[in-house]
């Protein structure tokens, strides 16, 4: 891939959005800043109160949270300001998680803002390793 700079797109429907690595670790980092704002902490505290520990209401209640968040932020990027668009940057920082670890390391925050620690139910002894298999 070229290291030239690519303007950032306008955001049509459609438009394809193309971030070099570092423009994309610009915006993860805004993300990651907007998704710890005192106001958006309250709003996702309050999403996983009603959730509970029921992953299903988990995906209800705290995932169009933080989705919601992260659409506000992307769009000033170009991406669509609607499911598609936060897709799109989902795959194009999956894209750069292997050639970067800053990235990978900025990925597996904002995941872990998405889902709970995975835990086993049954045993209620501490959660997973930190480590990230996939």
């Amino acid at each position: 891939m070229s290291s030239l700079q690519r303007p950032i797109a306008s955001g049509g429907q459609g438009q394809a959005v193309s971030l070099t690595m570092e423009q994309a670790k610009v915006v993860l980092a805004e993300v990651i800043k907007a998704l710890g704002s005192p106001e958006n902490v309250l709003r996702l505290e309050e999403a996983r109160d009603n959730a509970g520990n029921d992953m299903g209401k988990m995906l209800q209640f705290v995932l169009p949270v933080a989705t919601q968040i992260q659409q506000e932020v992307i769009k000033a990027y170009g991406f669509s300001s609607d499911g598609e668009g936060v897709l799109k940057f989902a795959r194009l920082i999956k894209s750069y998680e292997a050639q970067d670890p800053e990235i990978a390391a900025m990925a597996g925050k904002l995941k872990s803002t998405f889902l709970p620690p995975m835990t086993t139910p049954s045993h209620g002894g501490g959660g997973v390793s930190a480590g990230n298999s996939s």
